[in-house]
């Protein structure tokens, strides 16, 4: 081994394992630009009717997509604004007449005390501590809030001038791929988007018809935390369940167990109905690289992260499979919006075609027409063949 090949093994080296400390130290970072890229699929998600079926100019469409968008929240806060503010205040005065029911509770039993002495750590923490140090961080939010959307602004306006923008960093051999991946990430974060906003009100409206039949208060705000939380999958819906039960428990015992029942039921009809009618037309992310990827989101970088958690797991899902699986491994695999339909047969002809193409022979010059048949089947569910051929 020579010294410049040592020198730039090294420096390839260094370069890898500084990548988690540079994530660990700029993950503020990392939180506003995927929030920016959710901002633009937004964006463009609801402009995509205007110039599709519309046949308007792409900045007319997004024009009209952001004020459509814009007009949907400022009608809602005119016509619940109030009644929302209202009913989550009373949700946030219950939540502490409970809390504090239960710590009450606690400390008349020796294993109650033992309980609060591991939950407050000898910190003394206390709900106005909780606010202040929530309102300590608000500034900062709401700059974070600012850039994002700001950014996310611009990225819908010029998708493609910060595409090739990002693919330039590239090598030019690679650049024509990182551009597929982009546009892979892309789809995937919008069929994401698609399917978790169907999943929102569907769960938003189900949750507030439940609790208003159980006859709790401020069932409307109870509704809106549960539609929100369905934005972090999985952990989401546990979290929204508990203020619910707190304010059930405030009206009696039956109350709560009808509420505990409601939510348990409205969330295995969304598992084992809702989202696999959406993940069969739109994506299917497995749970547990779901799932997993939230956790590690939580424990490693704290709650703001799980924000972000699934979009962030979708795109290193879906880079995972494009780069590694299909384009290193040369394994046919489905990315999110292709044609999943994947044959033995189409299988070993994408092999075949890898091989081949690895050897430098040109596949479609060489193979009959049957075999070319299913290499076209399979070039929808794998877009690097024919962009590559």
């Amino acid at each position: 081994m020579t010294r410049a090949e040592f020198f730039w093994r090294s420096v390839i080296f260094i370069s890898v394992a500084l990548v988690p400390v540079l994530v660990w130290f700029l993950f503020d970072v990392i939180l506003i630009v995927v929030g920016a890229i959710l901002i633009a699929v937004l964006l463009r998600l609801g402009a995509e009717p205007f110039w599709r079926w519309g046949k308007l100019p792409e900045s007319v469409a997004l024009i009209l997509s952001s004020l459509f968008i814009a007009a949907v929240v400022a009608g809602a806060g005119y016509l619940f604004g109030t009644q929302i503010e209202n009913e989550l205040t009373d949700v946030m005065q219950r939540w502490n007449s409970a809390v504090t029911h239960i710590m009450g509770q606690l400390q008349n039993s020796s294993s109650g005390k033992l309980i609060l002495q591991h939950i407050q750590g000898g910190n003394g923490f206390t709900l106005p501590g909780m606010l202040s140090s929530i309102f300590t961080v608000s500034i900062r939010f709401l700059e974070a809030v600012v850039v994002t959307v700001i950014g996310g602004v611009y990225l819908a306006i010029q998708p493609r001038l910060y595409r090739g923008g990002f693919a330039q960093l590239f090598p030019r051999r690679l650049r024509k791929e990182a551009n597929e991946t982009i546009d892979d990430i892309g789809q995937a974060l919008r069929l994401w988007l698609i399917a978790d906003l169907i999943q929102m009100v569907l769960i938003g409206t189900l949750a507030t018809a439940a609790v208003w039949l159980i006859g709790l208060p401020s069932p409307l705000a109870l509704g809106v935390i549960a539609g929100l939380a369905e934005f972090v999958p999985y952990l989401g819906p546990i979290v929204a369940a508990v203020p619910a039960i707190l304010v059930a428990s405030t009206q009696g015992l039956n109350e709560a167990l009808w509420t505990i029942v409601a939510y348990i039921v409205i969330h295995q009809l969304e598992g084992n109905l809702v989202a696999p009618l959406i993940q069969r037309q739109l994506i299917f992310i497995p749970p547990a690289v779901m799932l997993l990827g939230i956790v590690t989101a939580l424990f490693v970088f704290g709650g703001v992260a799980v924000i972000f958690a699934g979009p962030i797991a979708v795109m290193i899902f879906v880079a995972v499979k494009k780069l590694y699986v299909r384009d290193s491994l040369g394994e046919p695999t489905v990315l999110p919006g292709e044609d999943g339909r994947l044959t033995e047969s189409t299988r070993r002809a994408y092999q075949l075609v890898i091989r081949r193409k690895r050897s430098g022979v040109a596949p479609n010059r060489s193979m009959r027409s049957p075999l070319r048949r299913q290499l076209v089947t399979c070039a929808r569910a794998a877009k690097s063949f024919s962009s590559r051929d």
